[in-house]
């Protein structure tokens, strides 16, 4: 995996006039060896294309439904978000999973519809801190993984991405070892060959969980781990500059 993908979730951060002062800042510089993704929050997805337009910046969502229309107050659909200039759409993060308790067949059937929509879909996996030291993470990793991709992976669609986020590592300053992401995006790459093939091999496999300028480095010279999904850092245009600048 040469191009490297940095995803930046913003989460439920900026204004409409912090959003685009931010966006604007990315948008002026060049980033030739990486793929950046920005992800805002819904209510700023139109002017975040705006300020990206020329670039080569590609936007994102947080979050999506799993039906195009209809009666489901509150909720956007892939077909909105395409419309709107999204190419990527974040789906299963562990917040969606443990705050709003989204399933694992949830999230298959937003990954079935994101594509469907022509949409790349970036597929969270990671286990929490009692899993791991219950000893679960694999099994936990494994399972999130087949239930959100073998549909996918069965009709021959391998256009994805897959975003590692242990959830210990989410927010709390602490972060998986270069180590121990590897290990389990190794997995994570094993599994997915064993399963259906070599071509599994071509899709990114993200870390994310507390990426920062100090560990952005070390984590990329690891062969699996081919970008970031960056959360707090993200809001940060030096500090995400930096992490761009790791690759």
């Amino acid at each position: 995996m040469n191009r490297k993908h940095i995803v930046a979730n913003w989460k439920m951060n900026t204004t409409i006039s912090e959003a685009r002062e931010l966006a604007q800042n990315l948008a002026s510089h060049e980033f030739p060896n990486a793929q950046i993704v920005l992800c805002p929050p819904a209510v700023n997805l139109a002017i975040v294309a705006e300020c990206i337009e020329g670039s080569k910046i590609q936007l994102g969502a947080q979050n999506c439904y799993y039906e195009s229309k209809g009666a489901f107050t509150g909720e956007i659909s892939p077909e909105m978000l395409v419309a709107v200039g999204c190419t990527y759409v974040i789906l299963g993060h562990s917040e969606r999973r443990h705050i709003f308790n989204e399933t694992n067949e949830m999230i298959q059937k937003k990954v079935i519809a994101a594509v469907s929509a022509g949409l790349i879909p970036i597929i969270c996996i990671g286990e929490t801190l009692d899993e791991r030291k219950a000893g679960k993470t694999l099994s936990v990793v494994e399972t999130q993984l087949r239930d959100a991709t073998r549909l996918l992976f069965d009709k021959g669609i391998f256009n994805i991405i897959i975003a590692y986020e242990p959830v210990w590592a989410i927010g709390t300053g602490l972060s998986a070892t270069p180590e121990q992401a590897e290990e389990i995006h190794t997995f994570i790459r094993n599994t997915s060959t064993k399963d259906f093939g070599v071509i599994t091999q071509q899709i990114p496999l993200l870390y994310g969980g507390s990426v920062n300028e100090s560990n952005a480095q070390s984590l990329l010279q690891k062969p699996n781990i081919d970008g970031f999904l960056v959360g707090g850092a993200s809001l940060k245009p030096e500090s995400f500059l930096a992490i761009c600048g790791a690759v």
